[in-house]
C-alpha cells in the first residue's frame, strides 16, 4: 500500500495539494480544458511518444470482438475508441464517455474527420455515477483517466456494475516505476523537464506539473489491484509496461 500523510476530512489531493473534494472536479476540468487541443502533445511529452504503442497493445490484448458493446471512459480525444471501433465492427458499438466537454468535442471532431461516425456515441458523464443500466457492456476501458477521478473506488464500483456477466474491465494508467535506479531519472523528467516542455510547447507549465504530480499520487500496482477486488472484480491482474511507467489492470465480472 502507498503511504501518504492523512488528509483532513472532506479533502482530497489535486497533485500534491490538498483541496476540498467538491473543488477537485473543477480544478481537473480546468487542466483538461486547457490541454484539450494539445492532448496528444501532452502524452507524447509525458511518455516520450511511447503512449501510442501502449494504447495499441492495450486494445490488441483486450479480447474485444466483433459485435461487442464497449464503454470507453475518459475517452476524450478518441484514441482508444478508434482502435476499439476497428475491432467491434458495424455490429458492435463504442460509447465514449468523458466528464470534460472540451475533450469530448475534440474527440468527436477528430473521429468525424476520419470518417468514423457509425457505431460511436458520445456522452458527457462522471465516472463515479455512470448513466447506464446494470449489465450494459461487454467491455469497459479507461486509459490515462482513472488517476484524475476524485473517488476512484466509486468509479471502479460503477465499472463493475455496468459490465455484463463475464465482461471485462481494463485500466491503462501511469503507475509506479519498478527499477530503483530508474526512478531518479524518471522524476527528473517528470518534475524538471516536463513542465518546461509544457511551457515551451503549450504555454502551460502548471497543468503539466499537475499531471506529473497526479501520477505519484495514483495508487501503485498492488493497491489498485486490491481496489478492483474490493469493487467485486475477479481474476484481477496487472501487467507492467516499460518498467512500470504504466500498467494495464484487468478484472472480470461474474
Amino acid at each position: 500500500m502507498s503511504e501518504e500523510t492523512p488528509r483532513p476530512e472532506h479533502t482530497t489531493h489535486f497533485g500534491f495539494r490538498d483541496v476540498p473534494v467538491e473543488e477537485k472536479k473543477k480544478l481537473v476540468g480546468q487542466v483538461f480544458s486547457s490541454v484539450a487541443r494539445q492532448y496528444d502533445l501532452m502524452n507524447d511529452l509525458m511518455s516520450l511518444g511511447i503512449h501510442r504503442l501502449w494504447k495499441r497493445y492495450f486494445v490488441g490484448t483486450s479480447g474485444v470482438k466483433r459485435g461487442d458493446r464497449v464503454l470507453d471512459l475518459a475517452g476524450g480525444t478518441g484514441d482508444i475508441a478508434a482502435l476499439l471501433h476497428e475491432r467491434v465492427g458495424d455490429a458492435g458499438g463504442v460509447v465514449i464517455g468523458d466528464i470534460n466537454a472540451q475533450m469530448l468535442g475534440v474527440g468527436r471532431d477528430r473521429l468525424t474527420d476520419r470518417g468514423l461516425v457509425r457505431g460511436l456515441e458520445y456522452v458527457q458523464l462522471n465516472a463515479e455515477a455512470l448513466p447506464f443500466p446494470d449489465a450494459s457492456f461487454d467491455l469497459v476501458t479507461i486509459a490515462f483517466g482513472l488517476r484524475n477521478v476524485t473517488d476512484k473506488q466509486k468509479a471502479l464500483n460503477e465499472m463493475q456494475r455496468v459490465l455484463k456477466i463475464g465482461g471485462r474491465a481494463l485500466v491503462l494508467e501511469f503507475s509506479q516505476v519498478k527499477p530503483e535506479w530508474f526512478r531518479p531519472v524518471y522524476d527528473f523528467h517528470s518534475f524538471q523537464v516536463l513542465p518546461r516542455l509544457g511551457q515551451l510547447f503549450a504555454r502551460d507549465a502548471d497543468s503539466y506539473r499537475y499531471l506529473a504530480e497526479s501520477i505519484r499520487k495514483h495508487p501503485p500496482q498492488d493497491e489498485l489491484k486490491a481496489m478492483m477486488e474490493t469493487a467485486g472484480f475477479v481474476r484481477c491482474d496487472y501487467r507492467n509496461l516499460s518498467a512500470g511507467i504504466c500498467a494495464i489492470h484487468s478484472g472480470y465480472r461474474v
